[in-house]
């Protein structure tokens, strides 16, 4: 498999320089995997562009159409998982109201739900801080699988990370490495033991592999942070391809056969149309002709670009001649309808998620509520992944800040409320709530930390005032309940009839 120059890995100089530090390097490991899921994600390689022989022995380019199906793959994950109604909420209200609003200005959730694309199809994804102490300014950044080098890890996960990516200082492209260490690095470039905080340490390479130090770039910064200044996205499965690997595995590295079916599938039903255009054959008496440059007559020919109609050399019968074959575009819609069930299924997304009978290939959130707990058992499963790495990167976001001056308080704990109305039908269940509010089987604050996202001190504050009315409400209709004896009996018993 070729390397194409466009692409970005980690060059070989920042591998040797981290090796110099005494880490070894996962990567080396996984980059065959992940570079084949990026070709896949790109429809790339030689399944799409070879070369073939024909009749005679001529040999030809030939390039196979494709939807695109593992990018596919991983934006619809991407939206399932994460959209504008993602809420991140503390236990503290002024936590949360901060979050909110640095989410919401810095365009956190859409930078996020790329990570997650990326994440799906390559595996594994980070959110890391990114800081410029000068200006007192706090960032998240994100990387894909090509940029992310775990140092440190266990069953438990990666507790140091190395983020390399491209830089460009003063008109030179520049191999920018930051590492995120538990206690930093000592005087000798070694690992310093844990100090109990993270470092964001820096290093630039040029093209070469010298060391530079760029005007204002901060060889080590002391984040204050108890919490790792970066989080890995993954999707919430097995890595089957290398054992005890800290990367994450594609969310189609076991589907690449179906994304194989799909795009023949494809390839076929628009070639069958391109190959089913009528033909017309005409006679040569149909043909002007004129003199070439010899002396001789030489028939005037159509376009180059017109396939359609050709000569029937010597012939002066049947001067017009049409041929229209049958088309078989239904047998391969079926075929490809099948290629895209299957894909769903190996996937996590189920054999109904894609389906050519329906707009968009996506059913209605009540239909696949109700028919695809695949989908929804699956979505549970990253949910819970992906939590942990909002959630995660949102204390280090908060620790760094205390650090650079922000007054907050502690945060408690860190919620991220998903918005599922795309698989689940969110109008009716919050209508039950409802109901089950007025029945007082849940609490007034229980609906609006559940549904506005609100932490518990909150939201018990805030449903006060209409607790207090509601039970008010209730003394007065069991007061004319009671006034109003037996006859109330017969109403409910026929209402139960």
């Amino acid at each position: 498999m070729g390397v194409n120059e466009d692409e970005y890995w980690v060059p070989e100089h920042v591998r040797e320089w981290l090796r110099s530090l005494g880490f070894s390097l996962p990567l080396e490991d996984m980059e065959p995997h992940i570079r084949a899921w990026d070709r896949w994600m790109r429809a790339l390689g030689d399944f799409y562009d070879y070369r073939d022989t024909d009749g005679v022995g001529r040999v030809y380019e030939v390039h196979r159409r494709s939807i695109h199906p593992a990018m596919r793959v991983c934006r619809e994950w991407g939206s399932l998982l994460l959209n504008d109604k993602t809420q991140v909420a503390c236990d503290s209200a002024e936590c949360t109201a901060w979050l909110a609003r640095f989410l919401f200005e810095t365009g956190f959730l859409p930078m996020a739900q790329e990570c997650v694309v990326r994440a799906f199809g390559l595996g594994t994804g980070a959110l890391a801080l990114w800081v410029d102490a000068g200006s007192r300014e706090v960032r998240v950044r994100r990387y894909d699988a090509r940029m992310v080098v775990p140092l440190t890890w266990d069953a438990e996960g990666v507790t140091e990370c190395a983020l390399v990516t491209r830089a460009h200082w003063r008109g030179q492209a520049l191999d920018q490495v930051q590492l995120h260490l538990r206690g930093g690095l000592s005087g000798d470039g070694s690992s310093r033991p844990d100090g109990g905080t993270y470092s964001i340490v820096t290093a630039c390479f040029d093209r070469d592999g010298n060391r530079v130090e760029p005007e204002g770039v901060c060889p080590v910064y002391e984040t204050g942070s108890t919490w790792p200044t970066f989080s890995l996205v993954k999707p919430a499965i097995d890595n089957t391809r290398v054992d005890m690997s800290p990367y994450g595995q594609s969310v189609f590295a076991d589907a690449v056969d179906a994304i194989q079916a799909v795009d023949l599938a494809f390839d076929a039903m628009i070639s069958e149309v391109d190959n089913g255009k009528m033909r017309i054959f005409l006679s040569d008496v149909m043909f002007d002709a004129e003199r070439d440059g010899r002396g001789g007559r030489v028939s005037i020919p159509f376009g180059r670009a017109d396939c359609t109609v050709f000569r029937k050399v010597m012939s002066t019968e049947d001067t017009i001649t049409e041929f229209a074959p049958t088309l078989r575009t239904e047998a391969q819609e079926r075929a490809f309808r099948c290629a895209l069930q299957m894909l769903g299924d190996l996937c996590g997304l189920g054999t109904r998620y894609f389906d050519l009978d329906s707009a968009g290939y996506v059913k209605t959130a009540t239909e696949v509520s109700a028919d695809n707990s695949a989908l929804m058992r699956n979505i549970r499963r990253h949910e819970h992944a992906l939590e942990g790495a909002i959630a995660g990167i949102c204390r280090a976001l908060l620790a760094v800040e205390r650090r650079l001056g922000a007054e907050l308080p502690d945060e408690g704990s860190v919620r991220v409320t998903f918005d599922d109305s795309i698989i689940t039908d969110t109008g009716a269940e919050k209508r039950q709530d409802m109901d089950e509010v007025a029945a007082g089987l849940m609490e007034p604050w229980e609906y609006r930390r559940k549904w506005h996202g609100e932490d518990e001190a909150t939201a018990r504050r805030r449903s006060a005032p209409a607790a207090r009315a509601g039970t008010a409400d209730d003394g007065r209709g069991r007061a004319e309940l009671r006034s109003a004896g037996p006859a109330a009996a017969p109403s409910r018993a026929a209402g139960r009839a």
